[in-house]
This record gives structure tokens, C-alpha cells and sequence, in this order.
């Protein structure tokens, strides 16, 4: 049997549209032949990453699968309860969006008003039980898969990179903490907001501290939209996907600059410059706007898995003889834009 081709996987941010990130990782763990080494996560990204490398550690890649599956049902089941809902109006077209939804209109204007600390004084997350019940935290630390989970310090502004000991519902609620939904999350006394401002997902922990040199980004939010938003939600959507891209393509471009000046043959040189990049996204997921990123409908969450597994399926078709031989990636081209 040939060598396992190590991989590993950078996971973004993007709310329920994390369940195309689910399909996404269902299929590739059906590949026998791949080994995930490493894996980066940003809010709903750090939740797949997390529940994957304690599935994986408590029952190989089928564990994992299974533990995937369990997390997003439950966020499905208590979705359900959620006021957040979509309109009569929204269920009859068969859109997915909450942009007509009236409490998500009134949560929007109460958000430019109240803040977390007036609306939520308890702090009351019902991620915190879902996260307790279907990850073993102690079994995570030590679990074979190296996590690097990204939260944003309030304080500095800055991205801090949390690791498999480290890992607890805090810090991953941390990670997907918006600032205008929940309140900050201390950690050692530390305020943290969601990770896509520092990080989405962060990379350079990869390149630095795993064996693996292919690395697959599995992207979620839209780079690029062809029409120029004109409403006020179409407005606020487009700020928000260029605020959550923006880190990765700053590191990405980074990264493609370290690649062409590294030294090739000597230490972290050889990191850098032997770096193997590859990208599964979709252009359904812009069809979707930011508000329906709150949607945890059972079939709209189903619907994303499966498109993640379409598209998996498909870079796997045609890209996964390259994998341990060459990018598929070209994010070189990021250095024209400078």
C-alpha cells in the first residue's frame, strides 16, 4: 500500500455555512490515502476542526464523521426554538435568508442601540452545552490531529493561536464570538472576540509547526462579487465578507511572497518555499446572503453539507493526483494586486 499523502486543512469562518465545511471534511475522510496532520480553524471553522480531530481520536474517520454529524444536528434542534426564523414570505420563494425575518430585522436595530452586555446579561450561549456534549475536551488534547484555533483579543486587536491543550468550549466559543451577538469571552482574564478579524483561518502555524506540505483552504466566504451592493443589508453583507476575507488574503499574500524569496534548501526557508497550496469553495454559497449564516434549518444545513461533498468530490476528481506533488492554487497572483 503507498505512502498516506499528509495533508492539512485551513477552515473558515462563516456561521451555518460551516456545514459546507462539514461536507466538505465527510468526504475527504472517506480517502483512505489521506492523512490530515494539522488543522487551522476560525469560529465555525475551529468547531469542524475541533470536532474532527476528537471524533478521529475516539474512532478513526468514521468517528469523526459521526461526531461532525452529532454537532450539527443538535445545532439544527436548537435552531428550531430560535426566534430567529425565516418569514412566510422567505419559505414560500424557497429562500434561505432571515433578511425578512422580523426578528431579525428587530435584532438589527437593537444591535445599533444595545450591546450584548444590556440584551444578554448572562452571557447565555447554547453552543457552550451543544460543544460540552459532543466533545471530550480531555481526549482532544492529546488527539494525533494538531489543532490551531484563532480568537481576536479585544485588548491589542491581535489574532492568539490557541493548541489541542489549550482548547476548551471558551475558547471555541471565543473564536466565533461576534461582538455584537455575545458577549467578549475571557480567557486568563483575557477578552477575545471572533477569530475571522485576526485570522480567518490563520496560517502560518501550519507551515511552522506541521510535517505535512500540502495544505487545502476550505473557503466559505465570497472573494469577489460581480454587482455592487446597493441596499443597506446587501451593503452590510459585502463589509462583512471583506472584513472576514481580509486577514486570509493579506497571509496568503504574505505567503506567496516568503515562497518567492525564501531559501529553498535551508530550515524554515525550505517551509515556506516548499509550501503546497489547494482551495475547495463554491459559487452557490454567494447566492446566499450574510443573514442566513444564522439559519440552522435541518435542510438548509443539509443542503450545504451536500454541496460541500460536491465539491470536494470534485477537486478530489481533478487535483487529487496532485496533492503531495504540486499546488493547484496559484496565490502568487495575489502579488499583482499589491
Amino acid at each position: 500500500m503507498p505512502e498516506p499523502v499528509l495533508v492539512d486543512l485551513a477552515l473558515q469562518g462563516g456561521g451555518s455555512h460551516g456545514a459546507f465545511t462539514w461536507g466538505v471534511l465527510d468526504r475527504l475522510l472517506e480517502e483512505k490515502w489521506l492523512r490530515i496532520e494539522a488543522i487551522s480553524g476560525t469560529s465555525a471553522g475551529a468547531m469542524n476542526a475541533a470536532l474532527l480531530a476528537d471524533g478521529w481520536t475516539g474512532g478513526g474517520a468514521e468517528g469523526a464523521r459521526t461526531t461532525l454529524e452529532a454537532y450539527w444536528r443538535q445545532v439544527s434542534q436548537a435552531a428550531a426554538f430560535s426566534p430567529l426564523q425565516r418569514s412566510p414570505l422567505d419559505r414560500l420563494m424557497g429562500r434561505w435568508t432571515l433578511d425578512t425575518s422580523p426578528a431579525y430585522a428587530a435584532m438589527n436595530m437593537m444591535a445599533r442601540v444595545f450591546s450584548p452586555y444590556d440584551l444578554n446579561p448572562l452571557g447565555l450561549n447554547p453552543l457552550r452545552r451543544i460543544l460540552t456534549e459532543t466533545i471530550d475536551f480531555d481526549r482532544l488534547a492529546r488527539a494525533p490531529i494538531r489543532l490551531f484555533i484563532t480568537a481576536t483579543s479585544v485588548r491589542t486587536g491581535r489574532g492568539r493561536i490557541f493548541r489541542n491543550k489549550e482548547i476548551t468550549p471558551d475558547v471555541l466559543l471565543a473564536s466565533a464570538c461576534l461582538p455584537t451577538m455575545f458577549q467578549a469571552i475571557e480567557i486568563d482574564g483575557e477578552p477575545y472576540w471572533d477569530g475571522g478579524y485576526a485570522g480567518n483561518p490563520t496560517l502560518t502555524p501550519l507551515i511552522r509547526e506541521s510535517d505535512a506540505h500540502d495544505t487545502i483552504l476550505v473557503q466559505i466566504n465570497p472573494r469577489e462579487r460581480m454587482e455592487p451592493p446597493r441596499t443597506a443589508n446587501e451593503i452590510m453583507n459585502r463589509i462583512n465578507e471583506i472584513s472576514f476575507n481580509s486577514p486570509l488574503m493579506k497571509e496568503l499574500r504574505m505567503i506567496a511572497l516568503l515562497r518567492q524569496v525564501s531559501d529553498p534548501g535551508h530550515g524554515e526557508g525550505a517551509r515556506w518555499a516548499g509550501m503546497r497550496t489547494h482551495r475547495i469553495m463554491s459559487d452557490a454559497l454567494a447566492d446566499f446572503g450574510a443573514s442566513s449564516k444564522l439559519n440552522a434549518e435541518w435542510e438548509f444545513v443539509s443542503l450545504l453539507k451536500e454541496e460541500g461533498r460536491k465539491s470536494a468530490d470534485v477537486f478530489l476528481s481533478e487535483h487529487g493526483h496532485d496533492l503531495g506533488k504540486r499546488s493547484t492554487a496559484d496565490f502568487d497572483v495575489l502579488l499583482a494586486e499589491c
